[in-house]
């Protein structure tokens, strides 16, 4: 049985974190929260260092199991964010696809108008699920602190999510922190990373 928790405003403390929205996975409803800026984010750093295929980090919106996946294989992003011990707690992982795209929605940084093309914004996971991009839509976040040039806010560049490329394995998917975009780069590739947590509500 879930214990009820009272969630805070968008980019507010929580857990350990900061309360970044709500996302689905296999039926069960969780609040993600994102891991302070200062201990759980870094920057320069590769995917993986191999170009091998990772079969249990394909999941587009389970980035916990997609983070245990790439720690078993040694990768050191993988490493970095599975060993994370941030305010006494140590179930932190990479987001997947859909886990970054409800951060990017929620805590965006900029006012920047956002990338309308494609599928751009759609997420099945999100709570409640989203349609694509408008230019206006989603909006510079409220949080004050995650605004472009907060203590806590998500750089204007490409993060990293958890989730391997289902038909290119040397490849894995990335967010924009700018225009919200989602691409894939290889996985040598040298981006940002933040690491998450997520509590079951």
């Amino acid at each position: 049985m879930t214990t009820p928790i009272t969630l805070p405003a968008i980019g507010g403390e929580l857990c350990g974190g900061f309360y970044g929205g709500q996302i689905r996975i296999d039926g069960q409803l969780y609040a993600l929260i994102v891991a302070p800026k200062a201990t759980g984010e870094i920057d320069d750093t590769a995917w993986a260092e191999t170009c091998k295929g990772l079969p249990g980090a394909k999941s587009y919106n389970n980035g916990y199991t997609n983070t245990q996946a790439m720690f078993d294989a040694g990768s050191a992003l993988g490493m970095w964010a599975w060993t994370l011990n941030i305010n006494g707690h140590t179930d932190w992982y990479l987001p997947s696809q859909d886990e970054l795209e409800v951060l990017h929605r929620n805590l965006k940084p900029t006012a920047e108008p956002n990338w309308c093309y494609g599928r751009s914004g759609i997420n099945l996971a999100a709570v409640e699920p989203t349609q694509p991009y408008t230019p206006e839509s989603p909006m510079q976040t409220s949080a004050e602190i995650f605004r472009e040039g907060g203590s806590e806010a998500f750089d204007s560049e490409y993060y990293w999510t958890s989730t391997q490329h289902a038909g290119y394995e040397a490849y894995a998917w990335c967010q924009s922190f700018y225009y919200g975009n989602q691409v894939n780069d290889r996985k040598f590739s040298e981006l940002r990373a933040r690491a998450v947590r997520r509590l079951p509500i």
